[in-house]
């Protein structure tokens, strides 16, 4: 190259034009740019020369300025059309030509600056530039349309956060939502990976902590979700609402209820007296209990939810519940099975209204075993709705204006004794009754009340019967069994404190419950078979054993074979785990939050029995809430002994906390006091 040529080089991939001065060494140039500064150019650092004008460095600024005018980018789509149409390569000259007219040091180095910034047009092969294919073009403007947008939709989100942030109203779009998914994804995360990275990157430029807890803090802070919130139902794969479409359907079953198959075959039952005795909260009412006056005898009717009247075999209804599997019980709220207008409405056991059901109709001897029954689908009117208190107190003063609920509440008794002289084993340990309710946080013993037996012995009358009536005519039903368990001896059991603490050794030898199509005995519950059935609304199995049976009494052949069936019932383990495990998960939190909110309050506890006993590390019951948690006591203790606990350390969050022993002499408030 000559004095004074004309060259773009780049530092750090930036354009700068510089005349050449004279070589240096071997290979590389002295050039001088507009500012007089010189540079030692590799000619590996060139990208352009422009051909033979020459030029002083002074005059750099004026051709940069003659340049500018010519960067028409729109210009290259015209000249694109031209020599693709002609098929021919094209140099940066020639485009000069093309587009200007002329071959000129400015037309020149313009045409190349044009050339080397396009994205689309054409690309570089060699010294001369070849024009892209249409399609090829197209696809790179759709990217870079995308790109554009993306970048865009950036902007807009960070200006939605600071808002937000500031606590001002927001109205978040499409595209905000699926950045602040990557944002709840990685707060439900348990450990960071690659692909959180992006909400790495936004904590990180918001000047956050960049671990999960910030993220989750962040969602806080911008009114997402609540400081409270569920990060287990979140993790878990249960869907806290329904699915448009399935509420479509079930807004049409109420509009347009399908024809009741079972019509011919139901039995107008609406003469009887039909309690419902449940929670004063619960809305999914699925079982009602009569007694009728046959002669000198009394036989017990037990109705059961017909939900079957409403769902058809494999609907999109049916296809939801079997999804889900159960109705998920939380201290916020439940998250029903099926959608709440027909789960609480004509799938209920409504006071007043006449209602399908799936009744069970059972004379018993004296002893409590079962002498007669029939099963038939039914029409019912129940007359009372009743909590459990309502009815322990009605049991409790003998209500004489209740005489019906007197005997079955008797016969439920007989039927307990029954049982336990088949080898039933009851465990009386109280379970925490945890209700949340905005703010508010309250837990309280679930004991086992006149009442509660009451319909549990109905239930498992209920299910007695159906495993009686499916064994006997070889319907395929989801049994339930239980394998006997392997108790502590005599002796053993004698050394522990009677009551809980006895109770509590038994409970730890209990093996699980299965599910089969084939009837088993199930050891607690003392019977030869037993299959749940009072609870279809709430328990797709339960759902599927009405279907079975219903299908049998019109004469038909039950929709699902033994194999059919067992193939749905693995299908549903895992999803009825997963309920299971969010339920312990949330009640646990909630459980722990309360503790946090009463940390100076004084606990009476029981010992139940050693976890670690090598650790001094124990469980726990504190009486007043039913609650069990470990502890660990700097002192020899023994099973049983009731001490005075308080919270130490607690994070509800990360499930942690630490008991400690107080003074025997501490004071415990009266409102702590069962």
């Amino acid at each position: 190259m000559e004095k004074g040529t004309l060259i773009e080089f780049r530092v750090n991939n930036q354009r700068r034009l510089a005349v050449i001065d004279r070589p240096e060494g071997k290979k590389h140039w002295i050039a001088i740019d507009e500012h007089l500064q010189t540079h030692t150019i590799h000619p590996r650092q060139l990208t352009f020369t422009v051909p033979e004008e020459r030029f002083r460095p002074q005059e750099i600024a004026t051709f940069w300025q003659q340049v500018q005018p010519l960067l028409d980018a729109d210009s290259l789509e015209v000249a694109w059309e031209i020599i693709r149409e002609e098929n021919r390569t094209i140099t940066p000259a020639d485009l000069a030509e093309l587009l200007f007219s002329e071959r000129s040091a400015v037309a020149c180095y313009a045409a190349y600056y044009l050339l080397s910034e396009d994205r689309f047009y054409f690309k570089l092969k060699g010294e001369t530039y070849e024009p892209r294919p249409a399609a090829q073009v197209a696809e790179l403007k759709h990217q870079s349309e995308r790109e554009a947008q993306r970048l865009a939709e950036e902007v807009s989100f960070r200006e939605h956060l600071g808002q937000a942030l500031r606590g001002e109203a927001v109205e978040w779009s499409a595209s905000d939502r699926k950045r602040l998914e990557q944002l709840e994804r990685y707060a439900i995360a348990i450990e960071s990976s690659a692909q959180h990275q992006a909400a790495i990157d936004l904590l990180s430029e918001l000047k956050r902590p960049t671990q999960p807890l910030g993220a989750f803090q962040l969602l806080v802070d911008l009114g997402l979700w609540s400081e409270h919130e569920n990060l287990f139902l979140r993790r878990s794969q249960i869907d806290v609402e329904f699915s448009a479409k399935v509420l479509a359907v079930a807004h049409e079953r109420l509009t347009s209820p399908p024809t009741d198959i079972d019509a011919p075959l139901r039995r107008d039952l609406t003469h009887l007296k039909v309690y419902t005795i449940d929670d004063e909260s619960t809305q999914e009412i699925d079982d009602g209990l009569s007694l009728e006056v046959i002669g000198d005898r009394q036989k017990l009717w037990i109705h059961i939810a017909d939900p079957t009247r409403w769902v058809m075999v494999d609907d999109l209804l049916d296809q939801e519940a079997r999804r889900r599997a159960t109705t998920v019980y939380l201290p916020t709220g439940m998250i029903p099975m099926f959608p709440t207008e027909l789960a609480t409405g004509p799938m209920s056991l409504v006071a007043g209204q006449t209602c399908c059901a799936l009744s069970f109709g059972i004379l018993l001897a004296d002893s409590g075993e079962v002498l007669e029954y029939e099963i038939c689908p039914s029409w019912i009117r129940p007359t009372y709705r009743l909590s459990y208190d309502d009815v322990d107190m009605i049991l409790e003063q003998g209500v004489t204006g209740e005489a019906d609920l007197l005997a079955i509440a008797q016969w439920g008794q007989r039927r307990s004794e029954w049982r336990r002289q088949r080898g039933a084993i009851r465990i009386n340990i109280p379970e925490p009754n945890i209700k949340v309710a905005g703010e508010e946080v309250e837990i309280s013993p679930l004991h086992d009340s006149p009442a509660r037996q009451l319909v549990a012995e109905m239930m498992i009358l209920a299910g007695e019967v159906a495993a009686h009536f499916g064994a006997r005519e070889g319907i395929p039903l989801p049994f339930r069994c239980q394998s006997p368990p392997e108790l502590p001896s005599e002796e053993e059991l004698l050394q522990l404190p009677a009551g809980i603490v006895r109770d509590c050794a038994i409970r730890r030898c209990m093996p699980r419950s299965e599910m089969s199509t084939q009837p088993n005995p199930h050891a607690s519950l003392g019977l030869d078979a037993y299959c749940q059935v009072t609870s279809p609304i709430r328990r797709y199995t339960d759902l599927l054993a009405h279907r079975q049976i219903k299908a049998h009494l019109r004469g038909e052949t039950p929709p699902l074979t033994p194999e059919q069936l067992n193939e749905i019932l693995l299908g549903l383990v895992s999803s009825l785990q997963e309920s299971s495990l969010v339920e312990r998960q949330t009640n646990r939190y909630w459980c722990l939050e309360y503790l946090r909110r009463h940390r100076e309050e004084v606990w009476r506890g029981i010992l139940l029995r050693w976890l670690r006993p090598e650790e001094g590390l124990g469980l726990v019951l504190l009486e007043d809430l039913a609650v069990e948690l470990a502890m660990r006591f700097q002192r020899q203790a023994k099973l049983g002994e009731c001490v005075l606990v308080r919270v130490s350390r607690v994070d509800p969050r990360s499930d942690q906390i630490w008991l400690e022993e107080v003074p025997a002499e501490t004071s415990i408030p009266a409102e702590t006091v069962a």
